[in-house]
């Protein structure tokens, strides 16, 4: 018995495409609603003829998670976010994946679609994300972006388009910058508990190798204008996430000398030049390749 469990807040508008697309291998959808939803999913998915429960609000998904998937009463289990959907080719697969059961959990590469368009830079494509297992098998901690635990054996499913799970991700600006103000207040509270000590550096430093790390590092640059406000977004975040730690230390004055910052800044201008010159290397042809090499080693 496969059961598909749906986790949803405020997804009137996404959560009948999520149901819809799985209703031919289900056996039993499962839709946890977060009480503080104040549109019509509850009223939607009891429409959709789904088992439906309640859940209080935590900001984040991965508690609901855990508890959809104790209501849940199949021994396979297909977790879906509400605002995404499986193809039909995913559909058998995944049909398949049960008949001949040979792993006790499976990573479906997610394909994320932000503001209009299919990011397939690294880090954003394929995007493996662990949704179909055996009960028992995969468990998450109550914290943001956890990695779940595993138990048994797992497979990957092949990393293509036609099979990847559809992300509906971010459609606005003003949705992504929504999210991440909540995902930071949890990643403050974590950093916190672990001892983290603010420091004034973090505040220009974090930022920075977000930004390198994301336009870089994962190839966000061969996105276009996507790939660079992605980047710019989630530099943002870390901005808004080490003030929001300032915060907690209650605005305490720090003296932030003109020296450090230029020197953090030289630090800063070093290494995006390292990548500047990786970036190049990485888009041109090999007789051109050995040349940036070269212009790197020389410090140029």
């Amino acid at each position: 018995m496969l059961s598909v469990v749906i986790v949803a807040w405020n997804e009137e508008k996404n959560l009948p495409r999520a149901v819809s697309s799985v209703k031919k291998i289900a056996d039993e959808i499962v839709v946890v609603v977060d009480e503080a939803s104040t549109d019509d999913t509850l009223n939607i998915a009891k429409k959709l003829k789904c088992t439906v429960f309640s859940h209080p609000h935590t900001g984040i998904v991965e508690p609901m998670r855990n508890f959809s998937i104790s209501k849940a009463r199949g021994d396979w289990l297909l977790l879906l976010d509400a605002d995404e959907e499986i193809t039909s080719e995913t559909a058998t697969l995944i049909r398949k994946a049960i008949a001949k059961d040979e792993a006790d959990y499976y990573r479906l590469p997610r394909k994320n679609l932000i503001f209009g368009k299919w990011i397939k830079s690294e880090h954003w494509w394929p995007d493996y994300v662990y949704r179909l297992f055996k009960k028992g098998h995969i468990t998450w901690e109550d914290s943001v972006h956890s990695i779940p635990f595993t138990r048994g054996r797992g497979q990957d499913m092949p990393a293509k388009e036609d099979l990847a799970v559809v992300h509906h991700n971010y459609d606005t600006i003003a949705q992504f910058i929504d999210r991440q103000n909540r995902y930071s207040d949890f990643q403050a509270k974590e950093l916190i508990s672990q001892g983290y000590k603010f420091a004034w550096s973090d505040v220009v430093s974090k930022p920075s190798g977000e930004f390198l790390r994301q336009y870089f590092a994962r190839k966000g640059y061969t996105q276009g204008l996507h790939g660079l406000a992605l980047a710019l977004l989630l530099a943002f975040s870390e901005v808004t996430l080490y003030l929001k730690l300032w915060q907690q230390s209650g605005f305490v004055p720090v003296e932030v000398r003109l020296g450090q910052l230029v020197t953090l800044a030289k630090e800063q201008q070093q290494e995006a030049k390292w990548w500047l010159y990786q970036a190049r290397i990485d888009s041109s042809p090999w007789p051109v390749k050995l040349w940036w090499k070269l212009l790197r080693k020389l410090g140029h």
